[in-house]
């Protein structure tokens, strides 16, 4: 295949990606406002679930066709560049209040998650015993989402919500569809045609995980956050990365064992590296806005600056 098509198939999921991610925040928006559900539940839930389809399916597919380096990367890279490079861009772009008491469980629940993927892991492999207590940890989380969203709507006045006669339904619907489609599309042409283009130039296995392919799968949500800061829904923006984040940590990797059968290897670079940076980055997410309620710019540039030493090392090959 030539060089020209490589490029034109990776411009055309850039295109996908982009007009996916426009229909995705609008019918997600449209959903909030008519259920009444908080829109960083809708986020945490509906949105993360969609968008992190591309993680759940790259690293299945890695794992089972034995590219160890692949799934792993992929899966802790793409928390770390949710939380460094996506959540660091929409928190220094647009500061926010955050409600504690609606926020505060799936805050320690994305920090708790990669604490325990990192304890689980430590020793070289992720058992099977830490896999299953990983995955209560995400049923866990989708019980608590309901129970959520449910109080939500009981609770919903039923006030100035939007249209939802059957036409506008089925424009809602096929929005959502059509934008999760072509995210998911567009992020497989990317990651694909953009990875040959590494493995021509030499790029190690585990690095592409880390760097590329997590930054590609991750594309969905950073699409999203982009989208969701244009049309100033802070909320839906830092609730998908949230959610994609504990589906990631608790329900990918965790997965890949269990389906397997056995222990997955986790390599030197994932412990020694990989880790310990998703782990930093998701305490300096949680805990200062946890303390002060609210999300300040200055915190978003320093995941940011973060994020770029972590793949300033990755490219020297420190921990390789």
């Amino acid at each position: 295949m030539s060089a020209l098509v490589v490029v034109l198939l990776f411009l055309l999921g850039l295109a996908l990606v982009i007009k996916g991610g426009d229909f995705f925040v609008d019918a997600a928006t449209w959903i909030a406002e008519v259920s009444g559900i908080p829109k960083f539940l809708i986020g945490a839930t509906i949105v993360s679930l969609a968008t992190t389809l591309p993680e759940l399916l790259v690293s299945l597919m890695a794992a089972a066709e034995g590219s160890i380096g692949i799934a792993v990367g992929n899966a802790v890279g793409s928390v770390t560049a949710n939380v460094g490079l996506i959540m660091g861009i929409s928190v220094l772009c647009m500061a926010s209040v955050i409600n504690r008491r609606q926020q505060a469980f799936k805050f320690i629940m994305m920090a708790a998650a990669i604490a325990l993927l990192y304890a689980f892991s430590a020793g070289g492999s992720l058992g099977i015993v830490g896999s299953v207590i990983m995955l209560a940890m995400f049923l866990a989380y989708m019980v608590e989402s309901v129970m959520g969203a449910r109080s939500a709507m009981r609770a919903d006045s039923g006030d100035d919500k939007p249209a939802r006669d059957r036409r506008t339904v089925l424009i809602n619907a096929f929005k959502f569809v059509a934008g999760v489609a072509g995210i998911v599309i567009g992020a497989r042409l990317m990651v694909d045609y953009g990875t040959e283009l590494a493995r021509l130039l030499g790029v190690p296995e585990s690095i592409i995980g880390a760097t590329l392919v997590a930054i590609g799968t991750s594309l969905p949500e950073l699409v999203t956050t982009i989208t969701a800061l244009v049309k100033k829904q802070a909320s839906l923006s830092i609730g998908n990365i949230v959610g994609a984040n504990i589906i990631d940590l608790a329900l990918i990797l965790p997965l890949c064992s269990v389906i397997s059968g056995k222990a997955l290897p986790i390599l030197r670079q994932n412990v020694l590296l990989d880790m310990p940076f998703c782990l930093g980055l998701c305490l300096l997410a949680v805990v200062p806005p946890m303390i002060t309620g609210r999300f300040r710019r200055a915190q978003g540039a320093v995941m940011l600056g973060i994020y770029a030493v972590y793949i300033g090392l990755l490219i020297s090959g420190v921990a390789v």
